[in-house]
């Protein structure tokens, strides 16, 4: 287990809190401020203990000075004063004089906003490469650090290792959170344990596959990289998405795990994406113009069984394009299935859990994790160097 922020007495003491704040913005306008509640408990902790808060949080890539205008945090610090009822100082800058100043000025229980932590990568991608002195300046600028941010913890960054490295730290209460669902399921899930695999192409699930496929009872295979599978097994899949340079791994593992993988047994299918409709199809029946987007009823039908059956169940990529209401069926489907779940459900992030909170299934599972990146990493087994970096307790 990791050090936490109840670790440390935090009165008086200037604490840097990595947060993610990565949340959609359209014309100046937050959309999703999801991720932005989320971090509010350990903010909050950190406020009544006497912290002088410091956050810091990217948005976004920033690959040309003109990403700046629609990449800026001013918004997220009017929509986090809203939230906290109280008064969040956003400072234009990622370091400097002004930064120096204002945190020098710091009362107990103020929270400050630093600007964009990625603008520090337009000049060397300071930030994302982890570079070493813009870690220590930002590590100077506190005595504590905090990583709450599950999102980009799968990433060796200056503002989360960099910092790390130079501060005694620990994790927040949503990275905690992550961790005490993800940790079990992962090491020791109770059984029988099942894994639902969705998303676009087999090449992004292929570490989860190999490391799971030992773990788990079942993988339910949906989404467009089911398609690929299909084809491996000899049929006719039309214009559907083909992962073609990953035919041959898709044969090896049906011919080794013939027993746990299991496929769709019928497709929503449409001559073209920008359709509004869709014709259900038995695999064996899909036509060469055809294209599918979503399971079918008899697809989800198949998958109750085993979800019916399962101690533990992991979600991760939509089974269709939820996007489009007529192919998003299948996904919101699988969403009223888990629901009725009642033992462990854990969704991955990313469009998954979109999914899921857009079709009104926020609080219907055991856990939605907030990274989706993050979240294929720990289900592929590795290491998120931005929690390992992160000090053991000793408790």
């Amino acid at each position: 287990m990791k050090k936490t922020i109840r670790d440390y007495d935090l009165n008086n003491k200037k604490v840097i809190i990595r947060v993610d704040f990565n949340v959609p913005i359209k014309n100046g306008q937050i959309t999703d401020d999801n991720r932005i509640k989320e971090s509010l408990e350990t903010i909050k902790y950190a406020i009544e203990k006497n912290a002088k808060v410091i956050l810091l949080s990217h948005l976004g890539r920033i690959k040309t000075e003109e990403d700046k205008a629609s990449k800026t945090l001013a918004p997220v610090a009017t929509r986090l004063s809203e939230l906290l009822e109280k008064d969040v100082l956003f400072i234009p800058y990622t370091r400097g004089e002004e930064v120096e100043k204002t945190i020098g000025n710091m009362q107990n229980g103020d929270v400050i906003l630093l600007e964009n932590t990625r603008f520090e990568d337009l000049d060397g991608k300071k930030e994302s490469s982890n570079d070493e002195a813009l870690g220590k300046y930002w590590a100077s600028l506190g005595d504590i650090y905090i990583n709450d941010a599950f999102g980009t913890s799968h990433r060796s960054h200056a503002s989360n290792v960099g910092i790390a490295s130079k501060l005694p730290n620990g994790i927040g209460f949503l990275i905690e959170k992550e961790l005490k669902y993800l940790t079990p399921a992962m090491e020791d899930p109770e059984k029988p344990f099942t894994v639902i695999l969705g998303g676009s192409k087999v090449s992004d699930k292929i570490g989860v596959i190999k490391h799971l496929v030992h773990k788990a009872d079942f993988i339910l295979i949906g989404g467009g990289m089911a398609y690929t599978f299909l084809k491996a097994k000899g049929y006719e899949i039309g214009s559907s998405l083909l992962d073609e340079e990953n035919l041959q791994f898709c044969n090896e593992i049906l011919a080794s795990y013939c027993d746990k993988i299991i496929l769709p047994v019928d497709s929503v299918c449409t001559l073209y994406l920008e359709s509004n409709e869709g014709l259900i199809e038995p695999i064996e029946h899909i036509g060469p113009d055809q294209i599918g987007v979503d399971i079918g009823p008899a697809t989800t039908h198949l998958f109750n069984k085993y979800i019916e059956l399962s101690k533990t169940i992991i979600w991760n990529g939509p089974v269709g394009v939820f996007e489009q209401p007529p192919f998003g069926k299948g996904t919101k489907k699988i969403c009223e299935l888990l629901k009725n779940n009642k033992n462990t459900t854990i969704l991955g992030g990313g469009d998954t859990a979109s999914a899921a909170i857009n079709f009104g299934f926020k609080d219907s599972f055991s856990h939605i994790s907030t990274g989706g990146g993050a979240s294929l990493e720990m289900l592929e087994g590795k290491e998120l160097p931005g929690i390992s970096i992160i000090t053991d307790s000793t408790n």
